[in-house]
């Protein structure tokens, strides 16, 4: 009798364990949830001049305007295009009216189009500041020699351009053979639902196993 009850606690403690897990996905979910809708918000905001200090944690995502010109050199970020292919990334030194140097993801081109020529004349920008986080151990090391990049590494990017560690998604056309992308919410994961599926559907099986179980030990002490 001992074994059955300490079985039945057993199988009770996994059942609750695991439907905690569910809950607290779900808990996550809705804090993920009010999170994108802030993100959202910050995107689309009304853009506003360069801040004289950046952070990267309270200006990631900020909607900005500027007015200077692009500087020679440019580098290029290995992509793939839903529905179009691959291509390439095109970040571009630009200096700003006050003098500051900065980074301009301009957009995308296709690879025909890795070495064209681009228009150079003084500009107005809107975009959005980003310090993307893709890198990885599974990210190839940076091919200097073609100028292939697979990842936008800010730091590294800078370095190479020499201009600060700031990088403008544009979201306003900077050369005719550009598409711009800008930032948005497609390369923010939020699976807390699915997740919070998985605990669930997993502490159902756990407690109908259990139950199965118990129930057969039972009738097998029965016997």
């Amino acid at each position: 009798m001992r074994k059955a009850v300490i079985f039945f606690f057993f199988g009770l403690s996994g059942t609750i364990l695991l439907t905690g897990l569910g809950i607290w996905q779900l808990q996550r979910l809705n804090w993920k949830e009010n999170l994108l809708q802030e993100i959202e918000s910050k995107i689309s905001g009304k853009p506003q001049p360069l801040p004289q200090q950046l952070e990267r944690a309270k200006n990631r995502y900020l909607p900005v305007v500027v007015n200077g010109s692009f500087l020679p050199g440019e580098l290029h970020v290995l992509v793939s295009i839903k529905r179009v292919g691959a291509g390439y990334r095109i970040i571009a030194p630009f200096q700003t009216s006050d003098g500051r140097r900065i980074m301009i993801d301009r957009g995308f081109v296709p690879v025909s189009e890795k070495n064209a020529e681009r228009q150079m004349n003084t500009t107005k920008i809107t975009g959005n500041l980003h310090w993307p986080n893709e890198i990885d151990r599974f990210i190839p090391d940076t091919d200097y020699a073609s100028n292939i990049w697979f990842a936008r590494d800010v730091d590294s990017m800078a370095s190479e351009l020499e201009t600060l560690p700031v990088l403008l998604i544009a979201r306003s056309l900077t050369d005719k053979g550009v598409t711009p992308v800008p930032v948005d919410m497609s390369g923010i994961p939020n699976n807390h639902f699915e997740y919070a599926m998985t605990w669930f559907s997993l502490a159902a099986i756990w407690g109908i196993m259990s139950v199965f179980a118990f129930r057969h030990r039972s009738i097998a002490i029965k016997g």
